[in-house]
């Protein structure tokens, strides 16, 4: 066999192994590494590469931004941040027809511009909200669709831990990914929104009403989410006004939230090193992945699969918006089968290489900002999307008293909202690009 077609034989190889539940990140370190084997006809290279290519991973400044997200967001949920924000947008919004439901998006939005994970948006916005949607009458499958979708939002709204690794593998600016990620998370929180307005109108049996809050308890809610204010704005604020680098401001709001959970009496002895241990365990897994993902990259590098295929798909004369509407699809396909960050470790390197070859009108750098944020957006559909979107999953652990199919069904809603959404920042690149050219 020649190199070429070790490479694409490759990759058959590694859908079944996934479909064997064989982990993917591990599933990839194999491949990879067999691959090398083969490619290079011994274990020379192959051994080398696994004493070089695990340094370089785990030392790379840029991944340190990782853990220090991840632990952000333990620390905002111990001082009480989620609870503050579902309280604050539950007071102005709960009264009208589905606005306990809107309360828990706004509150995901929010809690999303201080967590970087959107499984870990999901699983603590529904420890808060689920029980207050469940109070006023809202229907299981409804609520926990609902829930699912929001904790998308902690996937798109800076920082994002995804696009980090997405800054990476295409060594682009983290920064300015960030930026360009706020107006279509915006697009994304509204979107939602609009989505539960028409639901309840379409299905009134399923969310209930509650009293109005009067405006000074309004006011107080409000006032209550000073902290989250402030550690994002310190955080975002800083790095663009040159203080510190994204990897430095992670750790100030690592720092930050940590004080103010100190300051709120969640952060004990104990909450701090069980914190530091779930941190730890989930920067383990992302960091394997990612090696694995390193490993079989550098393998399909050796055998030129994604120069060639690039070559291939440019050679066919269709339109750059036919290709990247194809590969959109794919990512569609893909993430109702496989987790975020694998899908993006795994694709960015075949697909990334295609794009860059492909005349959008617009530059290097912005095609890469684009792109990157639109394959994330369509991840973030993934994550929704049955059979296997894991927020649905995340959420239906929580509420074993809701069937699956009913949040099957309720969460389809959502999902038409967000291909809407795709759709409109794909036809218009520059509502993504809008506040980078400003600012840049």
């Amino acid at each position: 066999m020649t190199n070429l077609e070790i490479g694409l034989t490759s990759f058959p190889v590694l859908l079944l192994m996934i479909f064997l539940r064989v982990p993917i990140g591990l599933s990839m370190f194999l491949v990879g590494l067999f691959g090398l084997y083969l490619v290079t006809g011994g274990w020379t290279v192959a051994l080398a590469r696994l004493k070089t290519e695990t340094y370089s991973t785990f030392s790379s400044y840029s991944l340190s931004i990782v853990p220090m997200f991840l632990l952000m967001g333990h620390f905002a949920t111990l001082g009480g941040m989620s609870t503050a924000l579902f309280k604050a947008a539950e007071s102005w919004l709960g009264h009208r027809r589905g606005g306990v439901a809107m309360a828990s998006v706004g509150a995901c939005a929010g809690f999303g511009a201080i967590c970087g994970s959107s499984l870990a948006t999901a699983a603590t916005m529904s420890q808060v909200a689920l029980p207050e949607l469940r109070r006023y009458g809202y229907s299981g499958g409804f609520s926990t669709a609902t829930l699912a979708a929001g904790g998308t939002l902690g996937i798109l709204i800076p920082p994002s831990v995804i696009l980090v690794i997405y800054a990476i593998l295409t060594e682009q600016n983290i920064a300015k990914l960030f930026l360009a990620a706020f107006i279509p998370g915006i697009l994304a929180a509204i979107g939602y929104i609009i989505t539960i307005s028409i639901y309840v109108r379409i299905h009134p049996d399923a969310a209930g009403t509650r009293e109005p809050v009067p405006y000074n308890e309004r006011i107080r809610a409000l006032l209550d989410v000073w902290p989250v204010l402030l550690v994002f704005l310190l955080v975002v604020g800083g790095i663009y006004l040159g203080w510190f680098t994204p990897t430095e401001g992670a750790a100030v709001g690592a720092a930050g939230t940590g004080l103010i959970a100190l300051l709120n009496r969640g952060l004990t002895l104990q909450t701090l090193v069980e914190s530091f241990m779930a941190t730890g365990r989930s920067t383990a897994m992302i960091f394997f992945i990612v090696l694995g993902a390193a490993f079989y990259n550098g393998f399909l590098a050796l055998t030129q699969v994604p120069q060639e295929l690039a070559q291939y798909v440019t050679s066919l004369g269709y339109s750059p918006w036919m290709i990247l509407t194809i590969i959109l699809l794919l990512y569609l396909v893909f993430g109702c089968v496989m987790d975020s960050l694998s899908m993006i470790l795994l694709t960015v390197p075949i697909f990334f290489p295609i794009i860059s070859q492909l005349d959008f009108g617009l530059t290097p750098e912005e095609v890469a900002i684009w792109f990157g944020i639109i394959v994330l957006i369509v991840v973030e559909v993934g994550l929704i999307t049955p059979p296997v979107g894991m927020n649905l999953f995340v959420i239906n652990s929580m509420d074993r008293t809701t069937p699956m199919v009913a949040t099957y069904r309720a969460v389809m809603y959502f999902v038409a909202s967000d291909i809407i959404r795709v759709i409109i920042l794909v036809a218009f690149p520059s509502i993504t690009l809008f506040l980078l050219r400003v600012l840049h």
